[in-house]
């Protein structure tokens, strides 16, 4: 009925997946104007011609149901489509739907079937064509926790920044401290074990390379410098591990220290930052969220 090279055609002249080009294909019966038509009606062409383009903003969710939570990440390409109605309503149809279902990973979760039918990623293509701008389904992660602890949450200007982390113990405050203090101060890892060993490699290395360049170090031996890259490496673990962090409200502590004092233990933390990595503009929040910490209580 087509052969491949009908396929590359179609996608060459709208840019639409290999896949959705069979299916219009197959639809049309191999005419490929009545395809690209297909396509065009179906949003996908349209989805596809702005797929190049960035969506570094959008908005992040979160919902908690008895022992389990779920985050996620909507983009789009504006700031202001984050305040469409079509948007939003999107994103809190699919996170719903997401805390109900069984999926556990991204590519899981975009193949979750909405209340219409679509799965997300076809729902996510379809808001493309009506919305005008890309948006795209980022990221989603499951959490869980046993009886015994608790979920900090914290979502930060209309979900721009959104925490959860899990605290060992029954106290929801002071987790939900504990999530806001990783939504203001960015660590990177719970503790020193869960940071990348390969990132800890790289810090090592330029930290010791700083060390040998400087003059008054000439003199002193591999061993000995390399005893002060380690000794500056415990730096790098405060400021970047959210347990050795001063802890925002009483920096005479660290927070693994507050959590102590209050009976708890922080065990794992999941923070999403609106389009980070996506060249996204680095803004820092510390100041803002401490203020809101501190008029909390």
């Amino acid at each position: 009925m087509f052969s491949a090279s009908d396929v590359k055609e179609l996608r060459e002249k709208t840019g639409a997946g290999m896949m959705d080009c069979k299916k219009a294909l197959d639809a049309c019966e191999g005419n490929m104007e009545k395809a690209v038509d297909w396509l065009r009606e179906k949003g996908i062409a349209k989805a596809a011609k702005k797929e190049s383009r960035i969506a570094a903003e959008g908005i992040t969710e979160v919902l908690e149901n008895g022992n389990e939570a779920i985050i996620l990440e909507v983009n789009c390409e504006t700031d202001f489509v984050t305040k469409n109605e079509k948007f939003t309503d999107l994103v809190k149809e699919i996170r719903d739907t997401l805390m109900s279902s069984k999926a556990n990973t991204t590519e899981e979760a975009k193949e979750v079937k909405l209340a219409n039918g679509k799965t997300v990623e076809e729902a996510i293509v379809e808001a493309t064509a009506t919305i005008g701008e890309k948006i795209s389904f980022r990221r989603f992660e499951r959490i869980t926790k046993n009886d015994d602890e608790v979920f900090g949450i914290y979502s930060h200007m209309g979900g721009k920044i959104t925490v959860v982390v899990v605290v060992k113990g029954s106290d929801k405050d002071v987790a939900r401290d504990i999530a806001m203090q990783a939504c203001a101060m960015s660590p990177i890892a719970v503790n020193r074990d869960n940071v990348p060993a390969e990132m800890v490699e790289h810090e090592k290395e330029m930290i010791l390379a700083e060390i040998k360049n400087d003059p008054k170090n000439e003199s002193k031996s591999e061993e000995i410098l390399d005893k002060m890259a380690t000794g500056r490496l415990s730096k790098f673990f405060k400021e970047n591990c959210l347990v050795e962090q001063d802890f925002i409200k009483d920096s005479s502590m660290t927070v693994a220290k507050y959590a102590e004092a209050n009976g708890c233990e922080v065990l794992s933390m999941v923070r999403y930052a609106v389009g980070e990595g996506i060249e996204k503009r680095q803004e820092n929040f510390a100041e803002e969220v401490a203020a809101q910490m501190n008029a909390v209580n």
